[in-house]
């Protein structure tokens, strides 16, 4: 059997509460952002994160050099699978989108790499 070393990580949402003089909300948004003080932090462990999978290796147990593994998708963080699909998303519909349309050839070409990020957005969920 293999014996592997996993990393799997949640995020805790760190918060803070303050009031701001400020023109617009914008000014106000730019203030808390830019507000590197956080004495007063609060941690909301009710809104934690799933748990994901961070770094797999495989460990040899004759003490040799451990083997990187790339983290299964459906085992990555979803924000991160989100963020990644998006991009893929985008460039799908930047194709179809020209001005002077698709040649046949070249829809039969998207059609199939659509398919299968429109299959990754459904197995991340919501």
């Amino acid at each position: 059997m293999t014996r592997f070393r996993v990393d799997t990580e949640y995020h805790l949402p760190g918060y803070r509460r303050r009031f701001y003089e400020a023109a617009t909300i914008e000014d106000a948004c730019r203030m808390a952002t830019s507000d590197e003080e956080w004495d007063d932090e609060q941690c909301d462990v009710d809104s934690s994160g799933d748990t994901y999978v961070a770094d797999i290796r495989e460990q040899p147990t004759d003490g040799a050099e451990p083997t990187y593994h790339p983290v299964p998708e459906a085992f990555r963080e979803t924000v991160q699978r989100k963020a990644d699909l998006f991009d893929d998303l985008v460039a799908f519909l930047r194709e179809p989108a020209r001005e002077m349309g698709l040649s046949k050839r070249d829809f039969e070409d998207w059609l199939p790499r659509a398919q299968t990020g429109l299959s990754r957005a459904d197995a991340i969920g919501t």
